[in-house]
């Protein structure tokens, strides 16, 4: 049995449950022959599963016998299933109108509080839901929901009283053109959005992926399918994309080997082509369902959703992570602290690392699905946070990226008005100081170039974090190009490395313990083929203020040179120490020279031939700029090292 088939037979049982009591009597409360009539061929429609003629059958019975509540009660359980609220409450406020306080239909009062709740009616279900608690429940289950309910009652008068100060806008026009796009992404500068897109026909496959770029003037331009790699006759979707627009893993159910209904495939982006997608592996995918992928920064962390066993409940968030060997680990779920006995979907991990953000339905909520955050500490995940009205309504909310500096959030806002007319569009919010994310990031881009010629270069590039020695991110620059792209993210202290066979490595050190840079970082390597004369500045080798002791976050740079002369046997280098033009020239003479011996015997210390390296302190004499300003002075207190002969 299909997936839409189970759905369909479990809510018919559900209105065959529900309703029974309430009429299990010897004779209907009517006794309008015609009424009852089509009242039981109302019944035959809805045993076929055709609930649109069940509801003009049942119609034209309330309207020989508007007192006929079993009709009215048939009536609003397909109007249900059809996703018509209005129609729904209409009918059981009749019921209540017929059988006021009768404890045969207690359920009605509950039915009409989460119609009600649904709707972003709070008030009247708050109503309906005290009129239903004063009735005896013996049922532990119902109890659980309605308390449930009222938390979440409580809770949604609550946000809209504080309401966050935001405008949530649909995108333009020109990017909401279709009946419905969802599970926006962007690339780290918010110039290309990926999306979603159905036109909403329920028996055809229709879900692909498009993209939209903005312009010079940064228009946004009309959406295009992403690739013919990618997009089929078959259901593709719900990306992720890499900060650098460069890695796409998607969504693919059916028309693909695969493990389960929907799998996840990664594709790679090469000049201007998209690769043919490759499964992720069973690892990743299973039997059962997975969908909606999120990829960290790094790439080495994929949040995604499934319904596999194990879980907490319905639709769980799970991850995985790569190994040493680049292959991804078995996927572990979440835990209890994010996902709940209800759905839990639409991950999405801020280029932060620490950030998660996803949509619930069961955590306090305002009905449907809620968007919330949660942060990821040494012991696990913080506890979910609502993120608010009016982020969060009645409605469902699903699908939030954030910006790179957390400003800013996209989603997909989703309204209903009966079964075959959803609509769903793209929005966007400046978040308010107050509601920005902790830790917030920018990114750093740039090319990669020949210092001689200015060729573009195909170069490696490394990201570390500087207090634990680890790696954050590598990646190769584009060959056609030498661009390259990469997030910095407050509260860390990184070195950047560039490199490329045949040239001396270039660094840079990028200190955002406390902050992190308000604009892009924008900057170009060129590199120095190794050959005499050949100079690159070890710009992570640290010291304390006029000491030549390293620190140990001067390892990292310090490897990279050891592992540099390892793999080039037959070079030789100066360690050259320079200071700014603060105090004695003497003193600062001594200092440099004390600080590239250090450096000298770090590296005879980890097996170079010391008749390989020199070493000379140059004091202020040869400033990179003007000793004129504390940055000028920073850039000329600097270790380097020269090729010699």
């Amino acid at each position: 049995m299909s997936r839409v088939s189970i759905c369909i037979y479990l809510i018919f049982l559900l209105i065959t449950i529900s309703v029974g009591e309430a009429y299990a009597q010897p004779r209907y409360s009517s006794t309008n022959k015609r009424a009852i009539k089509l009242y039981q061929e109302a019944e035959d429609k809805i045993k076929q599963r055709d609930f649109q003629s069940a509801i003009t059958l049942l119609e034209k019975a309330v309207e020989r016998d508007d007192s006929f509540y079993e009709a009215h009660l048939r009536a609003a359980f397909c109007h249900e299933f059809m996703r018509d609220l209005p129609a729904q409450l209409y009918h059981l406020e009749q019921v209540i109108k017929l059988r006021p306080g009768d404890s045969r239909i207690k359920n009605v009062y509950f039915s009409l509080a989460k119609a009600y709740f649904n709707s972003g009616q709070y008030d009247k279900s708050y109503d309906r839901l005290v009129e239903f608690q004063r009735f005896p429940v013996s049922d532990a289950r119902i109890k659980i929901e309605s308390d449930q309910l009222m938390e979440n009652i409580v809770f949604a008068r609550d946000q809209i009283k504080n309401p966050i100060d935001i405008q949530p806008r649909p995108l333009p026009d020109i990017i909401n053109t279709f009946p419905l796009q969802y599970f926006p992404v962007l690339t780290a500068d918010e110039n290309t959005i990926f999306f979603t897109r159905r036109l909403g026909n329920a028996f055809h496959h229709d879900e692909d992926i498009y993209i939209a770029e903005k312009d010079e003037s940064g228009q946004w331009q009309a959406p295009v399918p992403i690739s013919p790699n990618i997009n089929s006759q078959f259901n593709e979707g719900t990306c992720t994309i890499s900060a650098d627009g460069r890695t796409l893993i998607f969504t693919t159910c059916e028309g693909r080997k695969g493990y389960g209904s929907c799998d996840l495939y990664l594709s790679v982006k090469d000049g201007d082509e998209w690769s043919v997608p490759v499964n992720l592996g069973p690892q990743i995918n299973s039997r059962y369902w997975e969908s909606q992928p999120s990829l960290s920064a790094d790439g080495r962390t994929l949040y995604f959703v499934s319904d596999r066993p194990g879980g907490q409940g319905k639709r769980d968030l799970w991850m995985s992570e790569l190994n040493e060997s680049d292959q991804w680990k078995p996927a572990r779920n979440l835990g209890p602290e994010i996902n709940t006995p209800e759905d839990e979907v639409s991950p999405y991990i801020h280029v932060n690392g620490f950030t998660l953000f996803f949509a619930s339905k069961g955590h306090p909520g305002m009905g449907g699905f809620d968007l919330y955050s949660a942060e990821r500490k040494n012991t696990g995940w913080s506890k979910p946070v609502n993120l608010g009205y009016p982020i969060n309504t009645h409605d469902d909310q699903v699908s939030l990226f954030v910006s790179t500096d957390g400003k800013r959030g996209y989603y997909s806002y989703e309204t209903a008005s009966g079964a075959r007319n959803n609509r769903s569009l793209l929005y966007m919010f400046e978040f308010p100081p107050e509601a920005q994310i902790a830790r917030r990031s920018n990114y750093l881009k740039g090319n990669v170039y020949d210092a001689d010629d200015r060729t573009p270069l195909k170069a490696s590039v490394e990201l570390i974090d500087l207090e634990t020695d680890t790696l954050v991110s590598r990646f190769i620059t584009d060959a056609s190009t030498g661009g390259f792209f990469t997030i910095l993210t407050e509260g860390k202290k990184y070195a950047l490395f560039v490199e490329s066979k045949g040239y001396l490595y270039e660094s840079r050190s990028f200190d955002l313990e406390s902050v992190a840079p308000e604009e892009p970082v924008i900057e170009d390597f060129y590199l120095r083929p190794v050959k005499t004369g050949s100079i690159t500045k070890l710009s992570n080798v640290f010291f304390e203020t006029n000491q030549y002791q390293l620190t140990s976050d001067s390892r990292t740079e310090l490897d990279k040179v050891v592992r540099f002369l390892k793999e080039n046997q037959t070079v030789n280098i100066e360690i050259s120490g320079h200071t700014d033009d603060v105090g004695q020239d003497a003193f600062n003479r001594e200092l440099s020279e004390k600080r590239a011996l250090s450096v000298r015997n770090y590296l005879i210390e980890n097996e170079i031939d010391k008749n390989r390296i020199r070493s000379k302190g140059y004091g202020k004499s040869r400033p990179l700029a003007p000793n004129t300003s504390e940055e000028n002075r920073a850039l000329n207190r600097r270790i380097e090292f020269e090729i010699i002969e």
